[in-house]
């Protein structure tokens, strides 16, 4: 991508909230203004787990706070009101208003939602994720595929890195040979690159897959988040480093829905997803630390350290994959995916 069309995409914290809100509405009617409107957000996280009250909830209850009830959000938990793969259509079709949910659901129908989701090695620091997202305007682009599903993408909530835990060390790219790994999205994609087994193993059969074999490693968001499904109980090593910086989540709503609350509400809403996705970061990552320090003092846990040539191979065929979703899909995933790949050049990686 020439340089005068990335800096003509990046964008300050504010125009970027103000320029999403127009270009969502897709020329839509003028939005009418509502007082006093509910809507219920499912998520795919199970209330047992500590981030569902502490990152969910709160999510929801901040907005409700911020527009003094105006637009009150209602929590709804995993398979609460549809089934989990089912939410962009239950939100489509107006089955629930919203969703605090994770892209990888829907790649196979809304192919750029990988790069909302993350590719493996992309970025390192929630702001390195936002500034793609928001100053180059990677995000503006998946809202366009988001839109034409009747489904406002509101933008990514970090869920930090991508931490794989395994029955067996991984220190080489030849340790990755025969590794069954529960795997979803572009990560399962690397993997296989990788000559690993990616399965696919609903997280509610996760444990078990674990403790009876059926895997021999999973992945399910950062060190804490996995901690949140008792991974730690199954899995003798945590894998080091993360393989990527801030694995994410997504904010939607439906779009005939997001066009009929006026722009006053759209603007906090888009700002109160930033603030979390700040916020949520941070505080995973303090929990990455305190449950990695259980995890070898307590537990007799190891940590398995990735080598040099393991790493860049990831890399390399996280941007194979990248380059193979361009190739599927030029209209979003093709400009997205140029776009990242002179995001990794300002980064110093070619």
């Amino acid at each position: 991508m020439a340089d005068h069309q990335v800096n003509s995409t990046r964008r300050g914290f504010l125009t970027a909230s103000a320029g999403a809100v127009a270009a969502t509405a897709l020329a839509a009617p003028p939005a009418i203004a509502q007082s006093n409107v509910t809507w219920q957000m499912q998520t795919h996280w199970p209330t047992g787990n500590w981030y569902y009250e502490e990152v969910f909830v709160k999510f929801c209850n901040r907005i409700t706070e911020a527009t003094n009830g105006e637009l009150t959000i209602k929590p709804v938990p995993n398979d609460g009101l549809v089934r989990t793969g089912e939410v962009l259509d239950g939100v489509r079709r107006g089955l629930l208003e919203s969703a605090f949910i994770y892209p990888a659901y829907w790649i196979g129908r809304i192919p750029v939602a990988g790069h909302l989701n993350g590719f493996i090695g992309t970025w390192d620091k929630h702001e390195e994720m936002a500034a793609f997202m928001y100053e180059m305007g990677a995000l503006d682009i998946i809202r366009e595929a988001y839109a034409e599903q009747g489904v406002y993408q509101a933008g990514p909530v970090s869920y930090a890195g991508l931490t794989l835990y395994s029955n067996r060390p991984l220190r080489t790219t030849a340790d990755f040979a025969g590794w069954k790994v529960r795997s979803t999205g572009p990560a399962a994609l690397v993997f296989s690159k990788m000559g690993a087994t990616p399965v696919s193993i609903p997280g509610a059969e996760l444990y078990q897959g674990l403790q009876t074999g059926v895997v021999d490693g999973a992945h399910w968001g950062s060190t804490s988040t996995g901690w949140g499904m008792n991974l730690q109980e199954v899995n003798k090593y945590i894998v080091r480093p993360d393989l990527l910086g801030h694995l994410n989540g997504e904010v939607l709503v439906s779009l005939e829905r997001w066009n009929s609350i006026g722009t006053d509400l759209q603007a906090t809403f888009n700002e109160i997803v930033r603030a979390t996705s700040a916020d949520a970061s941070a505080h995973f990552l303090y929990r990455d630390m305190l449950y990695t320090n259980e995890f070898i003092e307590e537990m007799n846990g190891e940590l398995s350290q990735l080598d040099e040539e393991a790493l860049m191979n990831l890399h390399k065929y996280s941007l194979e994959v990248v380059d193979e979703y361009s190739e599927k899909d030029p209209k979003y995933c093709g400009r997205v995916g140029e776009m990242l790949h002179e995001f990794q050049k300002l980064r110093g990686i070619v």
